[in-house]
């Protein structure tokens, strides 16, 4: 995929569509693509620096019974996870960076950041009963607030 924002959508709708079909993640589809976006997002602003020569890889592995893999990897100079604030801490609730990360290791079951940060791997596993599986507790950005400042 290129580094474009206009890019983000029309991928992630059609990697969903194969998701949602495969039945690997039953009534979690909501959490995956929300967590999908952001990887998205991020690897686009931060990652690649919306620098459409660069390209975003995504691998997508889905097995009933077993859940939904995905890999997002950017070609930039990475980050460290653990140099992302904690959220959670009131002081941070305001913070410019680190919700789309927050949001990622709500979303799915399993959210690591691998070689120096240029690529995420998150896993969400087969729901056990879906009538009660994750509605997507999504947290909307306040309005005007530009997406571009979210990590």
């Amino acid at each position: 995929m290129p580094s474009e924002i206009k890019a983000i959508s029309p991928l992630t709708d059609r990697l969903m569509r194969l998701i949602e079909g495969s039945r690997c993640v039953a009534g979690d589809e909501r959490a995956v693509e929300l967590a999908l976006r952001e990887a998205l997002s991020n690897a686009v602003i931060h990652g690649n620096g919306m620098d459409a020569h660069k390209l975003i890889q995504i691998r997508c592995r889905c097995e009933v019974g077993k859940g939904v893999s995905i890999i997002v990897i950017d070609s930039g100079q990475g980050f460290d996870p653990n140099a992302v604030a904690d959220l959670l801490v009131v002081q941070r609730l305001e913070a410019d960076h680190g919700r789309g990360i927050h949001l990622m290791k709500l979303a799915m079951d399993e959210v690591s950041f691998e070689r120096g940060g240029t690529e995420v791997h998150m896993r969400k596993g087969p729901t056990r009963n879906p009538r009660t599986a994750l509605q997507a507790n999504v947290i909307v950005p306040p309005r005007g607030q530009v997406r571009q400042g979210w990590r």
